[in-house]
C-alpha cells in the first residue's frame, strides 16, 4: 500500500468515531423526546446526517484506494449503520492504516536496495 491509501484509511478512521458519537446521541435525543419536553432531534439528526454523509464517502474512496473485497467493504458499511460500529471500524481502520503507512515507508528502501 502506498501513502495515498493510509491517507485515504485514516481520513476514515478520524470519521468512523464521531460518527458513531453522533448516532448514540441522537438515539439519546430520541429518548429525551418521547419522555421530556426536550427535543433536540432536528439539530442532532442534522449533526448526524453530515457525518453518516461524510462516512459514506470517505468509505468509497477507501474502498477504492485499498482495494478490499466485497465481504470487507460491506463489514464496514455495516458497521456504520449499527449504534456502537463505528467504534469498532475506527479500531480496525487503525491496526490497517498503521501497516499501510509501515509498508508504505520501507517500499521505497527496497527498491533502493535492489
Amino acid at each position: 500500500m502506498d501513502l495515498k491509501t493510509a491517507g485515504a484509511l485514516r481520513r476514515l478512521r478520524l470519521i468512523s468515531a464521531p460518527e458513531a458519537v453522533s448516532f448514540l446521541l441522537l438515539l439519546v435525543c430520541s429518548v429525551l423526546k418521547r419522555t421530556t419536553d426536550f427535543n433536540a432531534v432536528p439539530v442532532m439528526g442534522m449533526v448526524h446526517g453530515v457525518l453518516f454523509v461524510g462516512y459514506v464517502v470517505l468509505w468509497a474512496l477507501a474502498w477504492r484506494s485499498a482495494g478490499w473485497g466485497f465481504g470487507r467493504a460491506a463489514l464496514l458499511f455495516v458497521l456504520s449503520v449499527l449504534p456502537t460500529g463505528g467504534f469498532f471500524a475506527e479500531r480496525t481502520l487503525a491496526r490497517e492504516c498503521e501497516e499501510a503507512v509501515v509498508a508504505a515507508r520501507t517500499q521505497p528502501q527496497e527498491a533502493v536496495g535492489a
